[in-house]
């Protein structure tokens, strides 16, 4: 056992001796705090919870909808809606969520998790409304200027990733480290997927109310219900205080990074290039289903196309369900690569048959949803969960943020390839490729993510803290001033590997 030791230094205000714990009794007073909170502390982790499942609803509604306008647009311009425009469009989201996701996972590690909730919020009502508000003289310049509208709200679409999934995966542990990863889930990748189906519903109904002979009032009542779903998140959020999980192991100054990459390296290496082919595959395949399905179906109008792709999206949702249990039962890294192991059996399935399963449409929608749906079984289940799981309170956000863009890195990139491959090597190519990320997948997980499936998130708080005791790291940690607590190498070493 270490003989490093963690110092509580007192308020100096206060009249009281500092108190000396290992830190492995650091690690027990968390859980014991954890599971016997009071009874604000109980409700604020059920808004906690709340607030992050909410907050990325309206996440996954901005994600997915260019899908349909991206039809509508092509409708109304023409040729004037080219590739080139569309994938700068489609990518101007990407490209501010891995601002957002770098730049806020540090500012909820160093400032605090409410603040950056609160920021990341402000960003996506401003930027929806500026989409919604888009004008120019020429479509050329409408297009610039929902480019940058849509850049803003990606910086806050982003910064929620780890600014609500830190919370609520801190809140969930609180509450039970048993369930953690299944409620996790449940307000992370179940509503950031319903966003899909929730984006055409709307676009639909819209859509019936509007006429096909009003399209521009069809995208622009889409986008601006994109500035209401945020709004309520504001109210849910006040009632939010940290977790007890941060309170006591914020790292707000002095944050040892150099050791961080030392000890999580390797993790750090899985997350960000799991996520990157996750992505990779599902968001080109997300913003650009629409205009496939379109193009498999004969004289289809924008009606019949986003019918077909309302089914696309509720095919896709049962494997949310199905990770959330299989997360518990055969563990989180095994999830994983099943999941990767979807888009293998699928993406080959609709690749090499594509000539003749696109003659029968139902049958190309089921596999191609079924694909979807492992992806969500899987990474998309589990990229977030691993994410939080993997790295300490301390760094989370930011480790989280880092992972989180290197993914959107793989959505850009997907995105910008996606046009590409299907005009030079055929739509099939489209499929097989998600097939050969799907192997690579396997083969990161396997090598490179640990599994934390049951592990309390305080226990590797506690060994992050001896670990950096060991290596003679001094400084503050946690939140409270009243309760500040000093990292002291006292005697001994830890291995670097505890």
């Amino acid at each position: 056992m270490a003989n490093s030791t963690l110092s509580y230094s007192q308020n100096p205000l206060a009249n009281r001796s500092p108190l000396a714990v290992s830190a492995e009794e650091h690690a027990i007073k968390v859980r014991r705090e954890a599971r016997s909170m009071s009874k604000k502390e109980k409700v604020s982790s059920i808004f906690t919870i709340a607030a992050a499942g909410l907050g990325l609803i309206s996440d996954g509604y901005q994600n997915n909808l260019m899908t349909m306008a991206n039809v509508v647009f092509k409708n109304i311009y023409g040729t004037e809606y080219s590739s080139i425009v569309s994938t700068r469009v489609s990518n101007a989201l990407l490209v501010g969520a891995v601002l957002g996701q770098i730049f806020v996972g540090l500012i909820c590690d160093r400032v605090g998790r409410k603040v950056a909730l609160f920021a990341t919020t402000a960003l996506i009502v401003v930027g929806a409304t500026l989409a919604t508000a888009a004008h120019a003289s020429t479509p050329a310049g409408l297009f610039w200027f929902l480019t940058v509208a849509r850049g803003i709200t990606g910086v806050g679409v982003g910064g929620e990733y780890p600014a609500g999934s830190t919370s609520a995966s801190e809140a969930a542990n609180e509450r039970s480290p048993k369930t953690r990863g299944p409620v996790f889930i449940m307000v992370t990748n179940f509503v950031l997927s319903f966003g899909g189906p929730l984006a055409v519903s709307v676009f639909l109904i819209v859509l019936s109310a509007a006429g096909e002979n009003h399209l521009q009032t069809v995208w622009r009542v889409c986008f601006g219900i994109g500035i209401i779903l945020p709004l309520g998140v504001f109210v849910v959020r006040m009632r939010m205080m940290s977790t007890i999980l941060y309170k006591k192991g914020a790292i707000k100054r002095n944050v040892p990074y150099g050791l961080v990459a030392k000890r999580y390296w390797k993790t750090l290496i899985g997350t960000c290039f799991a996520w990157f082919l996750y992505d990779f595959v599902t968001f080109p395949n997300g913003v650009f289903s629409a205009t496939i399905i379109a193009s498999v179906i004969k004289d289809s109008d924008i009606k019949k196309t986003a019918e077909w792709q309302l089914l696309l999206g509720v095919i896709a949702l049962p494997g949310i369900f199905i990770g959330a249990w299989l997360c518990n039962v055969i563990g989180r890294k095994n999830t994983l690569m099943l999941g990767f192991s979807g888009y293998l059996v699928f993406g080959l399935i609709i690749g090499c048959a594509y000539d003749k399963i696109t003659k029968i449409v139902p049958l190309f929608v089921v596999f191609y949803g079924l694909m979807q749906s492992s992806g969500n079984m899987g990474p998309g289940d589990m990229m977030g969960l691993v994410s939080v799981e993997s790295y300490p309170t301390a760094v989370r956000g930011t480790c989280y943020g880092i992972s989180a863009a290197l993914g959107k890195v793989g959505a850009a990139v997907g995105t910008q390839a996606f046009t590409p491959i299907e005009t030079n090597l055929g739509k099939k190519w489209t499929f097989i490729v998600a097939a050969i990320c799907g192997v690579v997948g396997v083969l990161v997980t396997y090598f490179f993510i640990p599994d934390m499936t049951g592990i309390d998130l305080a226990d590797e708080d506690a060994k992050f803290m001896e670990y950096l005791a060991a290596n003679g790291w001094q400084g503050s940690v946690g939140e409270e001033i009243d309760a500040e607590l000093i990292v002291a190498a006292e005697r001994g070493s830890l291995d670097e590997k505890n």
